[in-house]
């Protein structure tokens, strides 16, 4: 395998630092059963390293540029389009213009092509750069797709990009781009899938955005996308927008809008099938193709609070313990253990902070009027929530009342036998866990 040019089926995501964030995954889920990737390939970030990274003047702005903050703006659109220049004036290495050129004939010269940025900090758990970076579509012809690479190259150090970086407390220096060349589709619909709804972060419910002809003029902001949210296959909400404009590329060139509705029940199929195979929630780009769709990105879902995880299909209600207790902030690893370890109820870790499933609560007809009375007067909002999920009536099962007498959530527990050996038996697996750590930074 090249290490500047590699097909999609030598990508996997284990291959993050080669192919970058979109690369990588666009990679991973062309391998999954059932779902279509149009083909391409990536030009590595080892591309960008020997084009870019050795190149001693662009080293000179690079080092400038990490000594600025995000208040630094007027600096930092200076000395960013001064990079982006001097990037987009290089030459490409011939043996990396050879590679892409020999890449190209097997894939058909004159086709049209998406080149497309793809960041090795791009498409993370934790930051996603969405339309941070830059994408040409409908690109045709060996010299346009090798001058838009180098504006690919060139995109990692817009203005946007870099203030996004940090914020994210990224090293400009560490950060390199790769880049997809991918077939153009020419799709009568296209639009973002979220297999997790962003706005309530149900992981039961989709959330579809479409719109007519290429998704470039959603993704920018140029259109209102037409809304569907759906449960279990069936559409539980929906919102119809006025779409004034569609970007389409018609393969005889030119534009032309069309009307079209998705068949959303066969999309849900595909886009739990790639949520399952990452393991979560999904932020997935699809395009509508002859009645055929076809997956052009998955990226993780980013802006989710994380929540306990367990391993079954039962509903379940969380309460932070925190909360109840006027401790807002994420707790430290050893808070946690102790915690747990200390409280005669079940306490779930979530993004540094514990809650206790107050489900079997909730369906006790005795404890469930205390639950929502104390939690309403600790947190008005809690009260208020745990209301409006009693009046769905179908969220929680109804259980005798096996003690009526039992602890609510949050609640002392019940005394516990004092014994020393805790403290020191914390502090040993906290030093296991810090020498672990240790030893996978070196």
């Amino acid at each position: 395998m090249s290490s500047f040019v590699v097909g999609f089926q030598d990508v996997d995501k284990s291959k993050l630092l080669v192919a970058g964030g979109k690369g990588a995954n666009l990679g991973e889920i062309s391998k999954i059963e059932g779902i279509r990737v149009p083909d391409g390939f990536c030009i590595s970030a080892e591309a960008f390293k020997r084009s870019v990274g050795e190149t001693s003047s662009i080293k000179e702005l690079l080092d400038n540029l990490s000594l600025l903050k995000v208040e630094d703006r007027d600096e930092i659109g200076e000395l960013s389009s001064e990079i982006r220049r001097s990037i987009e004036g290089l030459a490409i290495p011939q043996d990396i213009n050879k590679e892409v050129t020999s890449f190209l004939s097997r894939l058909g010269e004159k086709h049209s092509y998406a080149v497309r940025s793809s960041a090795t900090a791009e498409d993370l758990p934790t930051a996603s750069f969405a339309g941070q970076h830059d994408t040409y579509l409908n690109v045709v012809g060996t010299e346009a797709i090798l001058r838009n690479i180098s504006k690919c190259w060139a995109s990692l150090f817009t203005q946007r990009a870099v203030i996004y970086r940090l914020q994210n407390g990224l090293d400009h220096r560490k950060v390199h781009m790769a880049v997809v060349v991918q077939k153009m589709v020419f799709p009568q619909a296209s639009g973002i899938l979220f297999t997790a709804d962003p706005v309530t972060s149900s992981r039961k419910v989709l959330s579809i955005d479409a719109s007519f002809g290429l998704g470039e003029a959603l993704v920018s902001g140029l259109v209102n996308p037409d809304v569907y949210k759906v449960l279990d296959g069936k559409i539980i909400d929906r919102k119809i927008s006025t779409k004034k404009l569609a970007i389409y590329a018609s393969k005889d060139g030119g534009t032309k809008e069309q009307e079209i509705e998705p068949d959303r029940q066969y999309a849900q199929a595909l886009s739990r099938r790639i949520e399952a195979h990452f393991g979560h929630p999904q932020d997935i780009e699809w395009c509508l193709v002859d009645d055929d769709f076809q997956i052009v990105q998955s990226r993780p879902i980013t802006t989710l609070f994380p929540i306990p995880a367990v391993d079954d299909q039962e509903n379940h209600v969380y309460i932070s313990v925190g909360h109840q207790q006027m401790m807002t902030d994420p707790m430290k690893p050893l808070g946690l253990s102790f915690w747990q370890m200390t409280t005669a109820r079940p306490m779930y870790e979530a993004g540094g902070r514990l809650f206790v499933d107050v489900v079997r609560d909730l369906g006790s007809p005795t404890i469930r009027a205390r639950l929502v009375e104390l939690a309403g007067k600790s947190d008005p909002l809690i009260g208020d929530a745990l209301q409006r999920i009693l009046e769905r009536g179908d969220f929680i099962p109804s259980l005798p009342d096996a003690s009526p007498a039992g602890a609510l959530a949050g609640g002392a527990p019940a005394p516990i036998e004092t014994d020393p050996a805790i403290v020191t038996d914390l502090i040993a697996r906290n030093q296991e866990s810090i020498a672990a750590l240790k030893r996978d930074i070196r």
